[in-house]
């Protein structure tokens, strides 16, 4: 065989070589590339759904979870309590009847909670306001939140706006609107899920 025999072969070999070599570069290179389209799992955990046990949640008592990156405040309030949200009427209130409020359809009366579940409260825990957190204060009559006026409910440190127990908005605070109520649902009577809608309609 001549030697142009011998480095045509060899050219040949080379080429295809280099080709598949290279093909690979290619799909090594596109792979992460193209993953790195799909949300992470951070990402996805962000957004998907918390159960929550509240079995544990004592009259009064609240619990804090984080749902899409926001906190979410489930309050297990008393009959005392939702007698007094009852009570708040347009004369303290800025949307008794949560017209303006972000909720739920299915989120129904003062309670603003699934029928046959007022004692739980389910709310996004930012004012909406600025976004800063409010603090839960229950303490009836507190003399800083206006004494006997005051019911309970939610304070926010940042600018002075107050909710009632119920996460409605008082009348000349900085903040807009009522507290925001997520999607949620129950697995049972003690697992809820917030970012799940209900079926209720």
């Amino acid at each position: 065989m001549s030697n142009d025999g011998v480095n045509q072969s060899r050219r040949k070999f080379l080429l295809g070589a280099t080709g598949v070599v290279g093909g690979a570069g290619v799909v090594g290179a596109a792979v992460p590339f193209v993953a790195s389209w799909q949300p992470s799992a951070k990402a996805k955990a962000a957004g998907a759904p918390v159960k929550v046990n509240i079995s544990k949640l004592e009259a009064g008592g609240r619990l804090v979870v984080e749902w899409r990156g926001k906190p979410v405040y489930i309050v297990r309030r008393t009959p005392e309590t939702l007698a007094a949200v009852d009570q708040m009427g347009s004369e303290t209130l800025r949307d008794v009847d949560s017209e303006n409020a972000a909720q739920p359809d299915y989120v129904q009366g003062n309670a603003r909670t699934l029928p046959g579940k007022e004692d739980v409260l389910i709310l996004v825990g930012l004012c909406t306001h600025l976004g800063c957190a409010p603090m839960y204060r229950p303490d009836v009559g507190a003399a800083d939140l206006g004494g006997d006026s005051w019911l309970g409910g939610f304070f926010c440190p940042c600018h002075g706006s107050k909710f009632d127990m119920s996460g409605r908005v008082y009348s000349g605070v900085p903040a807009p609107k009522n507290l925001d109520i997520p999607p949620h649902s129950y697995d049972s009577d003690d697992v809820l899920v917030i970012g799940v809608d209900s079926e209720v309609s």
